[in-house]
């Protein structure tokens, strides 16, 4: 066996453990009983552990050398390329760290929900100071010398920096809040949508919507999680979402988000099962692709028209009589606290938020016992509204209870790169919001998966999206529409 065979084969058996790894999350934050969460702390810090000794075992490296020469073309060169990056973080990371960031995140879980369904942060904090605490450590081990915060973005976002992604903000924040002033101060305003929407009725439309933008049921389900999310790959990519009886929106669109990253998983090429190339290649590209599924196509007037015919009849009538005051309504630009139920005006305002916090809690400019009233603080100054109560400030959202600083930007990252393939997107597609306008989003997920989808991680972030619009990535075209489009709702 050639040495590249040998390392595409332990490769092989490593992702397929790692799939493991990951259902298990999923069982835990889906059906798992409440009482087990110990028991699967243990068993996360096992998995870690058998994952953390293959990634780092001194093999990869040998057979690394032996394979450059085997090379026979672009798949190889970049599943070395891959590889490679990840041997060369792993062995920075010592194995009780590894171990211990598992068992504590997911124990973390069980504690940031309860917390939060209490609304009581005191009993978080010290869980998430040891997780802080373990994050730094790791910032440091992985940085080797350079920026912490930039060594964890790279997890999630290869090739990013804090630098430029605080540039690209730094392009954002001005014109978004122009839009937001100008939005909130319009005289024309939609009418909020009002009243209570069954539970059981919300999910059976959430499943439509799925069903609308081609999820494969025979290959995922959709279950209800504290906070919505997708998890799998290959054969299996499961969705979650959850249920606010006074608000439908929040179903129907964290189940579309939720598709749009499964979407991904599952259109990737077949041959790249088992391989580093079987996977959507940063955070935020598969952003991009729940965000423009949520966004451009599922709050469009086409799409929003087929929602709208369904929703009366669904729910028992509404508070809203045509469809053009539904689009409106589903689009409403209000001063919420909620990232997920954020409308895309907004949006980007609270990652930058959030962003800056992260920096400095990984930094060690705040610390964990500072950061419900800097949040508080920070919110009231960009936002304009105080925080109520914790679920609607620095409790609302998993992320850091489970150890994920430096995730936030890629959130952002994501609606640039949606912005743009969404205009190369319209162009390629004159007649999409013909069949959105009949419940078909099927031709866009394939314009989707043909340029972005089936390439997993074959093509880097950049330049997969540039190749996929034939442009450099640019804040421009998102700006350009939501200018546009609010500008139109609002009669700017």
């Amino acid at each position: 066996m050639s040495d590249l065979d040998a390392l595409m084969e332990f490769q092989r058996t490593s992702e397929a453990l790692s799939s493991v790894a990951e259902r298990l999350g999923w069982d835990q934050e889906t059906v798992m009983p409440r009482g087990a969460a110990e028991q699967r702390a243990e068993e996360m810090a096992a998995m870690e552990a058998v994952l953390h000794e293959r990634r780092t075992d001194p093999r990869i490296g040998e057979w690394l050398d032996g394979a450059a020469s085997e090379v026979e073309d672009e798949e190889d060169a970049r599943m070395l390329e891959l590889i490679g990056r990840d041997f060369r973080r792993q062995t920075r990371i010592p194995a009780r760290l590894a171990m211990e960031l598992a068992r504590l995140t997911s124990l973390a879980q069980g504690i940031w929900a309860e917390a939060r369904s209490t609304e009581d942060v005191a009993s978080f904090i010290p869980t998430l100071s040891d997780i802080l605490m373990l994050k730094r450590e790791e910032a440091a081990a992985l940085a080797d010398g350079g920026d912490a915060y930039d060594a964890l973005l790279d997890d999630y976002e290869p090739g990013a920096s804090a630098e430029s992604i605080s540039r690209i903000f730094a392009t954002l924040r001005p014109r978004l809040v122009q839009l937001r002033d100008d939005v909130m101060g319009a005289e024309r305003q939609p009418k909020a949508l009002d009243g209570q929407f069954p539970a059981e009725t919300q999910l059976r439309l959430a499943r439509q919507c799925a069903t609308a933008f081609g999820y494969d049921w025979t290959r995922g389900r959709m279950d209800i999680a504290v906070h919505p999310f997708s998890s799998g790959r290959w054969q299996d990519s499961r969705i979650t979402t959850r249920v606010v009886t006074s608000d439908p929106f929040n179903c129907i669109y964290s189940t579309i988000h939720e598709v749009g990253h499964s979407n991904y998983e599952l259109g990737i090429d077949s041959d790249y099962a088992f391989t580093a190339l079987g996977r959507g290649v940063s955070l935020g590209v598969h952003e991009s692709q729940s965000r423009i599924s949520e966004n451009q196509i599922g709050r469009s007037r086409a799409f929003t028209g087929w929602l709208f015919d369904r929703m009366p009849d669904a729910f028992d009538g509404l508070n809203i009589d045509n469809a053009d005051d539904f689009y409106a309504s589903v689009n409403r630009v209000s001063p919420g606290y909620i990232r997920t139920e954020s409308d895309e005006v907004q949006y980007n305002l609270h990652i930058m938020m959030r962003f800056d916090l992260e920096r400095d809690l990984i930094a060690g400019r705040l610390d964990a016992t500072d950061l419900e009233e800097a949040w508080n603080a920070r919110f009231l100054k960009d936002f304009g509204v105080a925080v109520d109560k914790p679920s609607n400030g620095v409790l609302q959202d998993v992320h850091w209870s489970v150890g994920l600083f430096g995730y936030f930007p890629t959130y952002a990252l994501g609606n640039v790169y949606a912005g743009c393939l969404n205009q190369s997107m319209q162009a390629a597609l004159p007649e999409l919001d013909a069949a959105l306008a009949e419940g078909d989003a099927t031709p866009a997920v394939e314009w989707l998966r043909e340029n972005v989808h089936r390439h997993g991680s074959l093509v880097a972030p950049v330049p997969l999206i540039e190749r996929a619009t034939g442009t450099q990535v640019s804040a421009q075209p998102l700006l350009d529409y939501l200018e546009e489009k609010f500008g139109a709702i609002y009669a700017l």
